[in-house]
């Protein structure tokens, strides 16, 4: 499983990141988490507000933080 974390590097961008890694730690799921800061790259998946949940290169959250918990239910 691959998981894109879309975003400037902003507070909420940090925290999107940080609750992702949590959801996968205790779920035990071998997932590569990257952080994506490039606009052009995030513009190419239609995101439009930041931060944003790419799984598997679909978008599945964009432009506010989910908890661990919510996140869990899109792995």
């Amino acid at each position: 499983m691959i998981i894109k974390v879309l975003g400037s590097g902003c507070a909420n961008c940090r925290r999107l990141e940080e609750n992702t890694r949590k959801a996968v730690n205790e779920m035990g799921i071998d997932a590569a988490i990257e952080k994506v800061e490039d606009v052009k790259k995030i513009l190419s998946y239609g995101v439009m507000k930041t931060p944003a949940l790419v799984i598997d290169e679909k978008v599945k959250i964009m432009g506010r933080v989910p908890s661990s918990e919510e996140i869990k239910k899109y792995l």
